[in-house]
């Protein structure tokens, strides 16, 4: 599975461009389908391959994580992290609700 298709890195803004937005949209979900993390990518920067957004894991904090990271990480069983195909943007708001599974 390609991660991160062009069609897709060409909607997200660049880092910084929503940090003024009370409610920046989730446009991508990657997830690791054998354990419970979860990364909500709001903003990316194609040069440096690095995301902004919400992770899910031990915790739920704000913050970057980079897409070699992600294409290299396996969950506990082995399986790749991959990208949530049926996933539509939604406000951030919502993924921290809850409201947006």
């Amino acid at each position: 599975m390609e991660l991160l298709p062009k069609e897709i890195a060409d909607t997200l803004p660049p880092l910084y461009a929503t940090e003024k937005e009370k409610d920046p949209l989730v446009r991508v979900k990657f997830f690791t389908p054998d354990s419970n993390w979860t990364w909500y990518a709001t903003e990316y920067d194609p040069t440096d391959r690095l995301f902004f957004g919400l992770v899910r894991g031990f915790e739920t904090e704000l913050g970057y994580f980079s897409l070699d990271e992600l294409k290299s990480a396996k969950g506990p069983l082995g399986l790749p992290i991959e990208r949530d195909l049926y996933w539509k943007p939604v406000p951030l708001s919502k993924v921290r609700s809850g409201a947006a599974f």
